[in-house]
């Protein structure tokens, strides 16, 4: 099983993540963001990750400490559980609809952190939820996966939409990009690693 457990500490956040990528879709959120648990079920249930997150974070101050330790951690679990990519896809893309909203997540698990995000919001908060936090968490969670993950709006105006259908789209194109290629000997990679 293909399996990471992090725990992350500091004065600002306390973290404990479980992550399975060979999971069915099992997902225990509880970050204390309404909204942010909400993005993160989508993506275990779409990512068919079973994932586990328990989050306490300075939410007195704002939502952003908790939102993007919480990318680091998930990122370091993908990172963890990928172990050296022997065998696996490496690439992921899908291009998902969300009602009025269009958006494509294409990702690369070779070994080299970057984030391209092309995303505007059309409000600057969801309910509570500040909007820029969505490209925050990704930026954290390429950061620590080593993942370039590219997250491109195509059209939308509506800003549940929009972050809905780019957490959806980063969950099956990370699905597709972790699974097991039958033709693929070894690391997917000419170089031998995908360390770095």
């Amino acid at each position: 099983m293909r399996t990471a457990s992090i725990q992350r500490k500091t004065a600002e956040t306390e973290i404990r993540l479980e992550l399975n990528l060979d999971g069915s879709g099992n997902v225990q959120i509880a970050t204390g963001v309404g909204f942010f648990d909400h993005m993160l079920t989508l993506f275990g249930r779409h990512g068919c990750f079973d994932l586990k997150i328990e989050a306490q974070g300075d939410l007195h101050v704002d939502q952003h400490h908790t939102v993007e330790d919480v990318g680091i951690c998930l990122g370091r679990a993908l990172r963890e559980a990928l172990g050296d990519k022997s065998g696996v896809r490496r690439y992921g893309h899908f291009t998902l609809p969300m009602d009025e909203t269009l958006a494509t997540v294409a990702v690369d698990f070779g070994g080299r952190a970057s984030l391209v995000f092309l995303a505007e919001f059309p409000t600057e908060k969801i309910g509570e939820f500040d909007c820029q936090l969505v490209e925050e968490f990704w930026q954290a969670v390429s950061g620590n996966a080593l993942c370039n993950l590219h997250a491109t709006l195509h059209h939308g105006g509506n800003s549940h939409h929009i972050a809905e259908a780019i957490f959806k789209a980063a969950a099956r194109s990370m699905r597709m990009a972790v699974e097991s290629d039958p033709r693929m000997v070894g690391v997917p990679s000419t170089k031998g690693t995908l360390d770095d």
